[in-house]
């Protein structure tokens, strides 16, 4: 027998690493973009968007990256900037396309629910949460998120 302290593998310590890094997260990010963009369900989501999802793509990624713990690329390359400023212009946002919102990154997200369900549903509390108050500074009433999750 050995003396030897073993070496224990490093749990990971923020939703970055549990997710498994960039990759997955990118991975999450498509699905969400693939869904809106195909699913009539999200129409009115899909329309207060560009036709062009690529600049999306990318930047919903850099920010959930961020977000998560991972690399801070999006808060450097947007100093000062947080998630609602980054909404706050744009056009359409109200309960029902943040309705739209968190139903498609719930579907989205199925896969990260399968595997760690905590994550998912920590992750898609927090989203809920970011909808709630973007919809609520249009101007727009929240309650038809209460209770969901």
């Amino acid at each position: 027998m050995s003396l030897r302290p073993q070496t224990l593998p490093k749990q990971p310590t923020t939703p970055f690493e549990r997710i498994g890094g960039r990759e997955p997260v990118a991975g999450l990010v498509m699905r969400f973009y693939d869904l809106m963009d195909r699913d009539p369900a999200f129409a009115e989501l899909r329309a207060i968007h560009g036709p062009d999802l690529g600049e999306m793509k990318e930047k919903l990624t850099d920010f959930l990256v961020a977000w998560m713990g991972g690399p801070r690329d999006w808060f450097d390359k947007n100093p000062g900037a947080c998630i609602m400023s980054a909404h706050a212009a744009m056009k359409g946002i109200d309960t029902q396309t943040a309705d739209q919102w968190m139903a498609c990154m719930e579907r989205a997200a199925e896969d990260i629910a399968a595997t760690d369900p905590d994550l998912a549903t920590s992750m898609l509390t927090s989203m809920r949460s970011m909808g709630r108050t973007m919809a609520r500074r249009a101007g727009q009433p929240s309650e038809s998120y209460a209770g969901k999750l």
